[in-house]
């Protein structure tokens, strides 16, 4: 096995034994983003030269004795979260050239902890999409089939992780974006609640459904990951003020006890891939095998929740993108004489298709006349979606869906079509209207070799219950360890 295809927690062993060191690692996953990038685009900003730098402190950390499970430990971040010195962009031309003059809170823990920094990973602009087709500036492919989308808006960060071109990474998931891509990458990601990380540094997209989670090549990798990145933050006003556990305890065989609730509105849902579902059922039969005791729960407003996400997240996009203007950071459109001109012509040429989409509607929403109308009606509905999770919680422990409809599909073959690419969330977008951890699972592949995930959601602050049913699971499974070849 090549230094670059090791888990985070195989790693530490060797780093902390002194059989390797972190600049070796480190070497070895730019050599393979050197080899592989080309063909994956995974990456928009390889930060080589600060990573060894990184790599060279963190061995001699571990030499002084000072070592923590992610000393050393080569990760790519998502490119929506500041990084001093590194360039982030959003994917977006808007933003270009910019250069944070701070850290993202994340990025601050994993430093403190000592992990390397590899770059930043690409993304949909703005991380609105599910296909990492709406990137302004790269195109990536998924690993598995280099045709075919990574999932979206955090493509880049679990193609990576699929390639082994960093041990793990940080995504951001609005409405599925970190579980999606996840799933069609054949990686594990987690959505944590919301509030458990810190938000402070992350460009916002949708405030109040914005969540910062890892991508990993297994369960224990997560929880390692999860460790670091969790807990209060009072620069950011909604972070929980609540103790985080060590989600590693939870990694325990058994699963006697545990309640699965199987939602009645997904099984036989209209649009589910055969070969998605079939996946899905093995895996539950699996569970049950572990000692999981399922049961039919109702979830009655999942038939909304497509319509209520792109009201209120488009509305959050409007307010939130309002201050990419041209005159205080990012690109400015020089050609016009007056002020309202250049925001005109400065928004336009800076934005996306699909951003300039959303903020239209957005805007039209959150306008005088419609308001009541269309945000405050879509808050009454996500009210009872979060109650519809909360009854279903009285009777289970977890809920257990496929994370997408189908396998990832063809580059291009959606992109003319928003409204069927905004329906490729309808199994994720309720965990972040409810604000619930969700994360996926490697279940199964397709007959043309594309990976499944398997979502396990969970009540509010139940990480370590997700991560002890996805752990007990991998331990009877090999799918999480089948890898691409490219």
């Amino acid at each position: 096995m090549e230094l670059n295809e090791l888990t985070i927690h195989a790693a530490h062993d060797l780093l902390r034994n002194k059989e390797i060191s972190s600049v070796e690692l480190t070497q070895a996953v730019l050599d393979q983003i050197a080899a592989v990038d080309d063909k994956v685009g995974a990456y928009i900003t390889v930060a080589g030269e600060q990573a060894l730098k990184a790599a060279a402190n963190a061995d001699q950390a571990i030499t002084a004795g000072e070592i923590t499970p992610l000393t050393g430990i080569p990760l790519g971040i998502k490119d929506l979260m500041c990084t001093r010195g590194i360039p982030t962009t959003c994917a977006s031309r808007i933003l270009e050239n910019f250069v944070p003059p701070y850290n993202a809170t994340v990025v601050d823990k994993l430093n403190s902890a000592g992990a390397v920094t590899v770059g930043k990973l690409n993304m949909d602009e703005f991380a609105m999409g599910s296909s990492t087709g709406h990137s302004a500036l790269q195109a990536t492919y998924n690993p598995w089939d280099l045709e075919r989308i990574p999932g979206g808006s955090s493509g880049g960060s679990a193609a990576a992780v699929a390639a082994d071109m960093c041990l793990g990474a940080l995504g951001s998931d609005t409405g599925g974006s970190i579980r999606q891509p996840a799933s069609h990458c054949g990686v594990v990601g987690m959505k944590p609640t919301y509030g458990r990380v810190s938000r402070f540094g992350l460009v916002a997209f949708a405030s109040s459904l914005d969540q910062i989670g890892p991508l990993s090549k297994d369960t224990r990798d997560c929880a390692l990951l999860l460790n670091a990145v969790s807990g209060y933050d009072p620069r950011d006003s909604t972070s929980v003020p609540r103790d985080v556990p060590d989600y590693t305890a939870a990694l325990k065989a058994g699963l006697k006890g545990i309640r699965a609730g199987i939602p009645r509105e997904y099984t036989d849902k209209e649009g589910l891939d055969p070969e998605v579902a079939a996946a899905i059922k093995a895996a539950i039969a699996t569970l049950e095998d572990l000692g999981v005791e399922c049961v039919e729960v109702s979830l009655p407003n999942t038939e909304h929740c497509v319509a209520v996400y792109y009201v209120i997240a488009p509305c959050e996009a409007s307010s939130n993108l309002a201050r990419y203007d041209g005159v205080k950071y990012g690109f400015r459109d020089t050609g016009a004489d007056s002020l309202i001109p250049m925001y005109r012509a400065t928004r336009s040429a800076g934005f996306g298709a699909e951003v300039q989409r959303r903020v239209i509607i957005g805007t039209y929403c959150l306008s005088a006349g419609y308001y009541d109308a269309y945000y405050g009606k879509a808050s009454q509905v996500r009210t009872l979606i979060a109650r519809d999770f909360q009854n279903a919680f009285e009777t289970c422990d977890v809920i257990l869906s496929p994370v997408a409809p189908e396998p990832a599909f063809k580059i291009g073959e959606n992109t003319d079509d928003p409204l069927k690419m905004y329906l490729s969330d309808i199994f994720t977008l309720s965990a972040n209207l409810a604000g619930i951890p969700g994360m996926s699972v490697p279940c199964g592949f397709s007959q043309a070799g594309l990976p499944i995930g398997l979502q396990i959601l969970g009540p509010h602050f139940a990480e370590e219950t997700l991560l002890k049913v996805a752990y007990n699971f991998e331990q009877t499974t090999e799918f999480h360890k089948q890898k691409p070849v490219l």
